[in-house]
């Protein structure tokens, strides 16, 4: 059974690597209508003792939608990690966005 191409980088415990990815996949970005894990906008997840570590970015610092796709993600891993976790999402800008991130079915229907 060959693995799936990593989606963005995790590190943390087995268990939740599906669940977590999962919630995230879950999350739209409002402005084109894909997953935020299929955009490319996870730039990773760190399960560490005390808490999970998002690190997201945004296809441009002038996106209006940031705050809501943050909080959306927060909203589903909250649905899916342990309650003694604290959920830390932290807005990143590099390395900057490209469509390079997209994952071939966001491409696909970009047509690109």
């Amino acid at each position: 059974m060959s693995a799936a191409p990593a989606l963005f980088p995790y590190e943390g415990p087995a268990a939740l690597r599906e669940p977590i990815i999962a919630a995230l996949s879950r999350v739209v970005d409002p402005e084109v209508s894909m997953s935020i894990v299929d955009v490319g906008l996870v730039y990773g997840v760190s399960v560490d003792d005390r808490a999970v570590h998002l690190r997201i970015t945004m296809t441009s610092a002038a996106c209006p939608v940031a705050e809501l796709i943050i909080g959306d993600a927060e909203l589903e891993l909250d649905k899916v990690v342990p309650p003694d976790l604290q959920i830390r999402a932290e807005l990143v800008w590099e390395p900057p966005w490209t469509a390079d991130r997209m994952s071939a079915k966001a491409k696909w229907i970009m047509g690109w």
